[in-house]
Formats: structure tokens, C-alpha cells, sequence
């Protein structure tokens, strides 16, 4: 199984958590939901898997280009 990295594409702070481990997800689908200057940014995966892990929870800061979340695909 590969290890899938989703990463954040924006800096902000994490609005809403949308996945938990053990949820399958396919492409496209929202993981996290990050507020930045006041909008709400979706992290989307770009490949379908199993979330294997979540790194944020809910008002945590995150920087561009953190890793977020992991899956296995």
C-alpha cells in the first residue's frame, strides 16, 4: 500500500475536520476545511485511499505546504 501525504495549500487555521480515520475516500473528496482571510478553503485529495491519519484537529494553525493528512491507497 502507498502512503499518501495531502498537504494544505494555503496557511490558515483549521474551520472543520470533514474525515476521520478509517473512512475511504475517492478523488476529490474534502478532508479538511481550512479558514484563511476570512473563506473557507477546502483540502482536497487528489487520490482515493483510506485515511490513515488526520495531523490537525479543529483551530490548529497550519502553513502551506504541511502535511495534514495521510492515506493509504
Amino acid at each position: 500500500m502507498a502512503r499518501i501525504e495531502v498537504k494544505s495549500e494555503i496557511t490558515g487555521t483549521v474551520w472543520q475536520v470533514t474525515a476521520k480515520p478509517g473512512d475511504k475516500v475517492e478523488s476529490g473528496d474534502t478532508l479538511i476545511v481550512i479558514e484563511s482571510m476570512k473563506m473557507e478553503i477546502p483540502v482536497i485529495t487528489e487520490d482515493g485511499g483510506t485515511v490513515k491519519e488526520i495531523l490537525v484537529k479543529q483551530k490548529d494553525p497550519v502553513a502551506e505546504g504541511q502535511v495534514v493528512a495521510v492515506l493509504e491507497g
